[in-house]
């Protein structure tokens, strides 16, 4: 067995993206705290996680990295709300929810149900004369993107824009070791970040004064000058919203597919009992979430399940293992769409607790709920299928089955 100080670095080898999870298994065994080869530290328990994820001295923000091979350079702007901590994070995250969610706009996400409801339904009326089709270019990712498009009111015909954008972008922040960090990479995603915050301040700007009704109409007319952003930080929080806002949900829907492509006998129990749809959802985000790691550094020296964790140190914990703890979870590697007590660490925990998913379960639950009824004759055409490069944000790139 390979030593368990390149646990990371087996993690995020691409060879493992088809199934991590028996390396996950062994970082708990070896856990719950794991240094790395590279200093970084490694996470995998759900309960050391959670208490990590709640706890103010852990920091989220890149900036507070010491180590000189990890430390961002002077140059780099600062991160959008989802990278900060409070006080900031609190402002920055109060004002982007005002024109999304209660208490400021209470009826804005619901007010959608019917919308994708009608989506779903256009995406497999232009589908039903195939008999081979991607889940994925086809179904879960079209859904989602013209989803956040209108929210955001960005038109869809610069979709094929902003996914190079987004693809840089993701590329950029995925979680990897040191050795394998790219400049070059860092380079193209940070370019593509400033490049896709121009379009959708640009955006905003032509609705100055003449709103349309979505969110960036909302953000530039904000009537109170203490609940502004400033053009940094609406380009920093769009960016944030277009790319969240349909990334881990296109990975959810794919996942989701895939799962219940494996598990036929839990598809078939979902197509006679629609009902159990929502609890499968959440299975699904136990079981093969979107986000499988996220990074933290610690403000100060943290003692954790026996084991300091130095200050500036990188930290990175391991969601995906956290779900699959059999200190928290009853038989973990099992799909279980009646799961009780499902606590998972799908859209993560504390402070950084997923402000979008809401939105996400609505869309997840009508693209399954649509899809079910054609998958009982369905099969995998590649199994395992294509992945797509990150380690962070895990999905098949490509799922294609025979209708």
């Amino acid at each position: 067995m390979a030593a368990a100080d390149t646990l990371l670095e087996r993690i995020t080898d691409y060879a493992n993206r088809p199934n991590p999870y028996p390396l996950y298994t062994e970082l708990r065994e070896a856990g719950p705290v794991v240094r790395q080869a590279d200093g970084s530290y490694l996470i995998g328990t759900y309960h050391e996680i959670t208490a990590l994820l709640h706890d103010p001295r852990i920091s989220a923000d890149p900036r507070n990295l010491t180590a000189p091979s990890t430390q961002p350079s002077k140059e780099t702007p600062k991160p959008p709300f989802l990278r900060l901590d409070d006080p900031e994070h609190h402002r920055l995250r109060s004002l982007a929810m005002r024109p999304f969610g209660p208490p400021h706009s209470p009826g804005r996400i619901d007010a959608m149900r019917g919308q994708i409801t009608e989506l779903t339904e256009e995406l497999l009326q232009n589908l039903q004369d195939r008999t081979a089709i991607d889940i994925v270019d086809d179904f879960a990712y079209p859904l989602p993107v013209t989803v956040i498009c209108r929210l955001l009111g960005v038109p869809q015909e610069d979709e094929p824009r902003f996914r190079q954008w987004s693809d840089a972008i993701v590329a950029s922040a995925d979680v990897r070791p040191d050795e394998e960090a790219s400049a070059e990479r860092d380079r193209a995603g940070e370019q593509a970040r400033i490049e896709m915050g121009q379009y959708l301040v640009n955006l905003a700007e032509q609705r100055r004064d003449h709103p349309t009704g979505d969110m960036l109409s909302a953000y530039i007319n904000e009537p109170d000058p203490a609940m502004r952003l400033t053009h940094e930080e609406l380009a920093e929080t769009a960016v944030l919203l277009l790319i969240a806002g349909h990334e881990t949900t296109v990975n959810l829907i794919t996942n989701g597919v895939l799962t219940l492509l494996r598990h036929p006998d839990h598809l078939d129990r979902l197509r006679r009992e629609p009902d159990l749809l929502p609890a499968a959802v959440e299975e699904l985000l136990r079981y093969e979430p979107p986000v499988h790691m996220r990074q933290r550094i610690p403000l100060a020296d943290v003692d954790i399940a026996g084991t300091t964790l130095p200050k500036g140190t990188s930290v990175v914990l391991a969601l995906a293992s956290g779900n699959r703890d059999p200190k928290r979870f009853h038989d973990p590697d099992r799909f279980d769409p009646t799961r009780p007590d499902n606590q998972h660490l799908g859209f993560g925990s504390g402070i950084h607790l997923c402000y979008g998913a809401p939105l996400a379960r609505i869309e997840a639950q009508a693209a399954l709920g649509a899809l079910i009824p054609h998958l009982p004759s369905a099969t995998l055409l590649q199994d395992p299928p294509p992945y797509r490069h990150a380690a962070m944000l895990r999905g098949p790139r490509h799922l294609p089955i025979r209708l």
